[in-house]
């Protein structure tokens, strides 16, 4: 996998409609700085604590050391920043692994080129959870029938996990209200009483129990043991195009990812530069893993349930994906 990987591109995000640049020339944001000739590469995130490494990774200069600066933006979801990556917009993003599958499967000309970041794998404390607000009736995912649900893009990952999560507590997912509503919204919807529950990730997670809000399911961990959530990927044809800067940034990320994993401390002060959640707030954060490799089962679980959810117009090829 590892040499898969680095054959594919190293990938990092990319980003929304906010962001300009060519749509035609997949390598017209490749300007090389008059600086010791760096390379800048756009790149599209979700303010959250996942992409913590990006930002450490930028700082602590394992980027410039490869000949790469980032120029980043956020959207506020994955599916979001596939088209902009695919257009030749932006030359890397970041996505969850549901929006790359329903990508692919529609013959869109991405690949995953680097891992993203994967669960903790411990039901009930996780980056992501199933919350209800305090004195909420609701105790478990079966109780959603017929309420309010928020998730961050409709049809996507989180959808699916929620679903999971309501279908193995014996409930019908399929009477569960979806709404779309951005992380940073949902815990102050979910303490007015607009919605009855948000799948949340941190630091959101974090800021719902401040107001005591109630975990009552981690669906990501219902979906699969050790799940990745998310990857990098970049456009086929700036892989081909620009085989060094993908090289460059792939090794970049992987040094990101594992200085990520073994500094939790910093990772909380990073994520203090690019989200307005307070220290205090933060020092509750659950962080997930990031781990140097994916775990392709688990593509392969989210890629059955997708298909069950009626999310791909046909199955999708998840070797297709990862090679």
């Amino acid at each position: 996998m590892r040499r898969l990987l680095t054959a594919l591109a190293a990938g990092a995000l990319l980003v929304t409609a906010s962001a300009c640049g060519s749509s035609g020339d997949s390598g017209a944001a490749d300007d090389k700085e008059s600086s010791g000739g760096i390379t800048t590469v756009k790149l599209g995130l979700i303010p959250i604590v996942d992409v913590a490494p990006i930002y450490l990774g930028q700082k602590k200069g394992f980027y410039s050391k490869h000949g790469l600066k980032l120029e980043m933006s956020t959207a506020t979801g994955g599916a979001a920043i596939v088209p902009g990556v695919a257009s030749g917009q932006f030359q890397f993003g970041f996505s969850n692994v549901t929006s790359l599958l329903v990508a692919q499967s529609t013959g869109v000309p991405i690949k995953a080129v680097a891992n993203g970041i994967a669960s903790t794998g411990v039901e009930g404390k996780d980056f992501s959870a199933l919350m209800v607000k305090k004195g909420s009736p609701i105790k478990s995912p079966k109780e959603l029938e017929g309420k309010k649900v928020a998730i961050n893009s409709l049809k996507n990952i989180n959808e699916t996990a929620v679903r999971e999560s309501v279908r193995k507590d014996g409930g019908d997912p399929d009477k569960v209200n979806f709404v779309e509503l951005a992380f940073d919204a949902m815990p102050a919807a979910l303490d007015s009483g607009q919605i009855d529950a948000a799948s949340v990730v941190e630091p959101a997670q974090a800021t719902v129990k401040s107001q005591g809000g109630v975990v009552i399911a981690t669906p990501i961990v219902d979906v699969a043991k050790d799940c990745t959530v998310a990857m990098y990927f970049t456009s086929t044809q700036y892989m081909q195009q620009h085989p060094d800067e993908v090289k460059k940034f792939q090794d970049a990320t992987a040094e990101s990812l594992a200085y990520a994993d073994s500094h939790p401390d910093e990772v909380r002060q990073i994520v203090t530069t690019y989200t307005k959640i307070p220290a205090s707030v933060l020092a509750q954060v659950t962080l997930p893993k990031w781990p140097a490799e994916p775990n392709k089962a688990s593509i392969e679980a989210l890629a059955k349930l997708g298909e069950e959810d009626g999310l791909f117009k046909k199955t999708p090829d998840v070797d297709a994906l990862l090679s």
